[in-house]
């Protein structure tokens, strides 16, 4: 071999290192947003397959010391591997999860996680050592392909938080980044095509694995949202994935329901009764509404109501994700169930965190509603802690009201009177109230404000289709099996602990409440 040859060749294996760290890393925080997805608890999830990952890159690497013969068709053969086990993994995974037992999709998902993850292990070792083969020397080769791998991490993370997840999806993501494996395994072919036996086969294989992973990212997708038509009862006619969760529309019969992230977040048929409790006793509460927030609530539905009120000045609704307050403005299902409110002239609509929103905040509000998804993962449990609590009364008005959905006093107990001891130990008085909300069950609500609320005193307005004056009261009478006094597995009494972001214990309440619903 030429000396030049022997750079070019070895420019290639740099290369070559570069790309498949960044595919690695790709699949790594894929697999963790599939399980976040599909199993929930995102901290939970991403914590067990980046330990899987990195657990299969460690004996991939141990079998890489097997591996002294014939590097480079090993090198091929381990690429087209992760490409076809990497590529077709988020798409059987959904129809894992729509066929197979509960239970078998988690077991799916950490398999292919450790398979992919003990392929990647052995990438580098090989590398390094037909480097060193070439003949740079191996501490020169290590240092090199060491520092491939580890730009390559950096970089594929920004791809896949930026360009891959938000853009193209996880199903489509996962096979665009199984053609980049096939594809650098093909060019290693032809780099490397003189000292490789069975060139044809080699070469012929991955242009075949190319063709299949080409058809899979033009159709795979479809095959999913089939597979995912199964995990809901009625038909799927909207599905987009935003940089910030998945939002899904489900329509038969004249029911309309909104999921995110696969939780249910209203039926049509019902959502009147949840967003008439959450939106007119607290309007009732409030001295005045000339300055309303929603933290939440991007569908619109919330907005709709308070629009009913005559005195009412502006309403600032804070969402996360532009895309829900986008497909609330624009789709038809939406707009028809929101009436249009969030292009009212009184309505202004921010997309931002609404801790960050509430700690850069100036003034007061009269009416606070906190209508926000449950708090089953690391980012949604901080907009239930006494810190955001305090930042919530800091911005009440001294005699304003606020009321904060709680999820299920009847299935989560301890979870709902975890959330009032929390708003209690940021210096508010509250007031629980729940119902029947057919599509959820049992739901509850808090209501809170710097003065003791009565129920006795409020009026609801005329405008509503559930809610009355007359039962108002009724919402606040909770059965034994739904009341403040939770007990353990033997009768005892458990002890209530304020959710802080130090000590993030509702997670972890929350998971054990609703694990087998």
């Amino acid at each position: 071999m030429t000396e030049q040859e022997s750079v070019r060749q070895s420019r290639a294996i740099y290369y070559a290192s570069g790309i498949v760290s960044i595919c690695g890393i790709i699949f790594e925080v894929l697999f963790g947003a599939l399980g976040s997805y599909i199993l929930g608890d995102g901290v939970k999830q991403y914590t067990l397959t980046i330990s899987l990952f990195l657990t299969g890159m460690g004996i991939g690497a141990y079998i890489s010391e097997k591996m002294t013969k014939h590097l480079i068709a090993s090198f091929i053969w381990i690429e087209y591997g992760i490409g076809l086990v990497g590529g077709f993994s988020a798409m059987l995974l959904f129809g894992v999860t729509a066929y197979l037992p509960d239970g078998t999709d988690a077991l799916f998902l950490y398999s292919v996680t450790l398979l992919v993850g003990t392929l990647t292990g052995v990438e580098l070792p090989i590398l390094i050592r037909k480097a060193n083969e070439i003949g740079v020397s191996l501490q020169k080769s290590a240092a090199k392909v060491l520092f491939s791998d580890y730009a390559g991490g950096l970089i594929g993370g920004l791809l896949f938080l930026f360009l891959l997840r938000p853009y193209f999806g996880l199903v489509k993501t996962s096979f665009l980044v199984a053609l980049i494996n096939v594809a650098v395994a093909l060019w290693i072919v032809i780099r490397f095509r003189k000292e490789l036996k069975r060139f044809q086969l080699h070469a012929a294989s991955g242009i075949v694995f190319l063709f299949i992973l080409m058809a899979g990212a033009l159709f795979g997708e479809e095959a999913a949202f089939h597979f995912e038509q199964k995990l809901y009862r009625d038909p799927v006619v909207f599905s987009e994935q935003t940089a910030y969760q998945q939002i899904l529309l489900t329509r038969e019969q004249g029911d309309t329901r909104l999921y995110l992230d696969g939780q249910l977040q209203f039926s049509s048929s019902d959502e009147h009764r949840y967003h008439e409790i959450l939106v007119h006793p607290v309007m009732s509460a409030a001295a005045r509404h000339d300055n309303v927030l929603v933290l939440g609530g991007g569908d619109g539905l919330a907005v709709r109501e308070l629009l009913k009120y005559e005195d009412l000045g502006t309403v600032t609704l804070v969402d996360l994700d532009p895309a829900m307050t986008e497909t609330a403005r624009t789709h038809h299902l939406l707009t028809d169930l929101n009436k249009g409110s969030l292009d009212d002239s009184r309505v202004q609509v921010m997309n931002e965190d609404a801790f960050q929103f509430l700690e850069k905040a100036d003034g007061f509000y009269d009416v606070i509603i906190v209508d926000l998804p449950d708090p089953n993962n690391e980012s949604l449990n901080k907009l239930y802690t006494q810190e955001f609590y305090s930042l919530m009364r800091n911005h009440l008005h001294p005699d304003g009201a606020s009321i904060v959905q709680a999820t299920s006093p009847v299935f989560a107990a301890e979870v709902y009177w975890t959330i009032d001891k929390t708003i209690q130990s940021a210096g508010l008085k509250t007031k629980n109230l729940h119902a029947d909300i057919p599509s959820f069950g049992g739901w509850g609500f808090i209501m809170a404000s710097r003065e003791e609320i009565q129920l006795s005193k409020l009026t609801i307005i005329d405008d509503t289709r559930y809610l009355t004056t007359d039962i108002l009261p009724a919402l606040a009478e909770f059965g034994k099996d739904e009341d403040a006094v939770i007990e353990d597995e033997n009768g005892d009494p458990v002890t209530l602990t304020p959710n802080t972001l130090i000590r993030p214990n509702l997670i972890e309440v929350y998971d054990k409440a609703w694990r087998y619903y």
